[in-house]
């Protein structure tokens, strides 16, 4: 029995692909050589050339480097450094004289808590004169620094007592909810332009009144900064009293009265030795005698008007 012959099936072809890519050859990084070698744990560009390390006669700043290393160029900034120096120094002395503002800086702890306590309570307290230095010819010389009398002003208490204000009245401020940034701004130009202006005015009735002193400006900036204690003292015990709203009410007017006639008799009897200075022995029937009372008559109404109506208008602008 003969099987069924079938047709023979044609050959079987793989298909050719159309579009031919080629893969990359991957090549390993070449081997470092002797003048670069390689450091253990970095993990750098293998493929990236290195760039020569900085060794020890390398500059590392660049073209400034050299004038730095160069003697002379140190020399020259050390001395144009010593001359700017000299030259601010010598036009800040022409304004201000800092051997002066040193003596109004010499305090101790014991003289500023009496100091506080006679601006606050100054009724009782006497003598009001300050005390005076012998000299070397056994008369009186110069007046002693505020570490020495308590009659003395300083500057340490009326600079601390304008930065306790400023600070003082933006913690209020925030307490309430009412701070910003332009508060402590504002408060500190207010209370600087209320000094300079209490300032201006003391100086401008000085030269009407002919009143001469060589520590003159100096005592009425320190005088003139006594009024922020008693304005701390009402601003925080208001502000206790009247649970955050301000110094309204009768506890905070009581303790601004009562701080403003404390200051005012501190000022009448602290200024005395510069608004009434002494006169000197003379013929008391003379005109000259006539017209040295008509001064000293002018000279305690301004002093009056200064103590009690200018200090009770800037105390109750800054309160």
């Amino acid at each position: 029995m003969q099987r069924a012959s079938y047709a023979q099936s044609p050959p079987l072809h793989h298909p050719v692909p159309q579009h031919v890519s080629t893969v990359p050859q991957l090549r390993s990084p070449p081997p470092p050589t002797s003048s670069q070698p390689q450091q253990h744990g970095s993990y750098g560009n293998p493929y990236q050339q290195g760039t020569p390390a900085a060794g020890a006669g390398s500059n590392v700043f660049g073209a400034y480097g050299n004038f730095i290393n160069d003697p002379m160029a140190a020399q020259f900034v050390g001395q144009v450094g010593q001359n700017a120096f000299k030259h601010v120094e010598q036009n800040v002395n022409r304004w201000v004289n800092f051997s002066a503002l040193k003596h109004y800086f010499n305090v101790t702890n014991g003289y500023v808590i009496n100091k506080l306590f006679l601006v606050l309570f100054p009724w009782r307290h006497k003598p009001w004169s300050r005390k005076q230095a012998v000299g070397p010819s056994g008369q009186e010389g110069w007046y002693l620094p505020p570490r020495d009398d308590v009659n003395s002003p300083d500057m340490y208490i009326p600079v601390m007592a304008l930065v306790t204000y400023i600070l003082l009245s933006t913690l209020l401020a925030g307490l309430r909810g009412q701070f910003q940034p332009e508060l402590l701004g504002y408060t500190a130009s207010k209370a600087g332009v209320v000094v300079i202006v209490e300032i201006l005015l003391l100086k401008l009735g000085c030269y009407f009144l002919s009143i001469s002193n060589e520590s003159q400006l100096l005592d009425l900036v320190a005088y003139s900064g006594y009024k922020f204690v008693g304005i701390i003292v009402t601003v925080a015990i208001a502000e206790l009293v009247n649970g955050g709203k301000g110094t309204g009410g009768w506890v905070g007017w009581s303790v601004f009265f009562y701080t403003f006639l404390a200051n005012s008799l501190f000022l009448m009897r602290s200024l005395r030795y510069v608004l009434l200075p002494e006169t000197s022995g003379g013929d008391a029937r003379g005109p000259m005698q006539t017209d040295s009372r008509t001064k000293r008559s002018q000279r305690t109404q301004f002093l009056f008007a200064y103590s009690y109506l200018v200090q009770l208008m800037f105390m109750f602008i800054l309160c």
